[in-house]
């Protein structure tokens, strides 16, 4: 009913930048709180940086300054800017939304597939 798609992720020299983008579509109500997780190899699955319908932004320690977050709640898409990468940026990269679902009136969280970003160095 309802799919989150990731573009934008790929290969670069620390110090370049990367735009990932995600879309949400299908059945849908309304979409709230979006966020950005990554996961590398071996690691856990962190949180990034998210986003409120109000465009409030948080992002964690490491990206603070390098990355931004945005939305557009008109297309329902969210959008990160990685600017200054690092190596250990390094991850597969997943976006995230609590979405209602038309004709519901609960929150649901969806998670997109994954787009790889690869910082050498």
């Amino acid at each position: 009913q309802v799919q989150l798609v990731e573009s934008g992720g790929g290969s670069v020299q620390a110090g370049g930048s990367l735009r990932l983008s995600c879309a949400a579509s299908g059945s849908i109500a309304s979409v709230g709180v979006m966020r950005w997780y990554r996961q590398a190899p071996g690691k856990q699955r962190e949180l990034v940086a998210t986003i409120t319908t109000g465009s409030t932004t948080s992002y964690t320690d490491s990206v603070k300054g390098r990355f931004t977050i945005s939305r557009d709640n008109a297309k329902n898409t969210v959008s990160l800017q990685m600017d200054s990468l690092k190596p250990e940026d390094t991850a597969v990269y997943y976006c995230n939304a609590a979405v209602t679902v038309s004709g519901t009136s609960y929150w649901r969280n969806y998670w997109g597939q994954g787009t790889q970003v690869t910082v050498s160095s």
